[in-house]
């Protein structure tokens, strides 16, 4: 749909607001049914919960907007056309993202190549020529232009159209060596980034990174990886994400093959080229739909909203079990939940689950 500028401007500021993750973001936009209504009522939130927790301040995110532009790059916020289908399907997804270059080619059918950073001569020539044909058969191929495999298959596809989920900012380029790279997606391809322009990339935001990357996907296709690696984690969460996961295989003498191997023994599909890609998704159909759980919000009370607190343990729990517990409609103990996360007294977690 289309948003208003002052909506779009409010949907980023609760973006950046402390103790607004995917899911409480997600939650706001369902209860008030804009982010305007909830900031407008972000005050009494927050006081009946506890501590009066404050809203992201409107020239930090009006700084953002501005260097957003001054870099060359567009803001899209969940909720208006132009958010990527697939991404906006995953439980919970980025609030907002900003793209450098052409953010179209994020609406076609997309699949990520990811990989070994100290790759082998062979794992390179195989991303690179895999994500080529991928790209000739009309795919985004999707990365994270790290060295290694994810470069190898950004220079694949660049004729064609890939796109690089980046863990800083639009304009962070890394590894330095990228940066010609870097500059050729910008003009050719997509840069994508949740984080704002300028912010430089810190280890907890890689395995963010890689949400993103699996998100924007209808499948994940490794290379190569130990045993230990980033890779794997987004093997992981395409597979949570209901993504096809498939493995290219090798040596079990190579130390990089072991990771790509273990996935092919517990269950990903083999991959040896496009066929193998293409064979996979004949058979199967990806379905990008968002959760159907939507509560009907209830105001709750302070008693209730106390009583729900002190339910919660540091043990996720289902928010309808807790729901039953205290013998309230799901509305309520849904709002109270809420509520309660924006003051820090719980954590919502994606599949509606809750901690304290």
């Amino acid at each position: 749909m289309s948003l208003s500028a002052g909506e779009r401007f409010a949907r980023l500021r609760l973006a950046r607001t402390d103790r607004v993750g995917p899911v409480a973001f997600r939650e706001l936009i369902r209860r008030f049914r804009s982010a305007e209504a909830a900031v407008e009522a972000w005050p009494r939130l927050t006081a009946r919960a506890g501590t009066a927790s404050p809203l992201c301040d409107p020239a930090r995110v009006r700084a953002e907007i501005d260097a957003g532009e001054a870099a060359g790059a567009r803001l899209i916020v969940l909720g208006e056309e132009g958010f990527p289908t697939a991404l906006a399907a995953v439980d919970p997804p980025p609030p907002v993202l900003w793209t450098l270059g052409d953010p179209s080619l994020l609406a076609r059918p997309c699949i990520a190549i990811v990989g070994a950073r100290v790759a082998s001569a062979g794992g390179i020539r195989i991303a690179r020529g895999l994500a080529a044909q991928l790209g000739e058969a009309g795919w985004t191929v999707v990365s994270g232009l790290a060295r290694g495999i994810d470069g190898a298959a950004h220079e694949g596809a660049l004729a064609t159209g890939t796109a690089a989920v980046l863990g800083g900012g639009v304009d962070d380029v890394y590894p330095p060596e990228h940066a010609d790279l870097h500059r050729r997606l910008g003009e050719r391809g997509c840069v994508v980034s949740e984080r704002p322009p300028g912010a430089r990339a810190q280890a907890q935001d890689f395995p963010r990174r890689n949400r993103i990357i699996s998100g924007l996907c209808r499948g994940v296709v490794v290379v190569e990886a130990e045993l230990r690696s980033g890779s794997l984690i987004t093997a992981r969460l395409a597979a949570e994400q209901g993504r096809e996961v498939f493995a290219v295989p090798g040596s079990p003498l190579d130390p990089r093959s072991r990771g790509t191997n273990d996935l092919i023994r517990n269950g990903a599909a083999l991959c040896e080229g496009l066929d193998d890609v293409e064979r996979a998704f004949s058979t199967l159909r990806t379905l990008f739909e968002p959760p159907a759980d939507v509560p009907d919000y209830q105001e709750p009370d302070d008693a209730l909203i106390e009583r729900v607190a002190a339910l919660l343990s540091p043990t996720p729990a289902p928010r309808d079990e807790l729901a039953r517990a205290v013998g309230a409609p799901a509305g309520a103990v849904a709002a109270a939940l809420l509520e309660l996360s924006l003051v820090g007294r719980a954590t919502l977690l994606p599949g509606g689950l809750v901690s304290a």
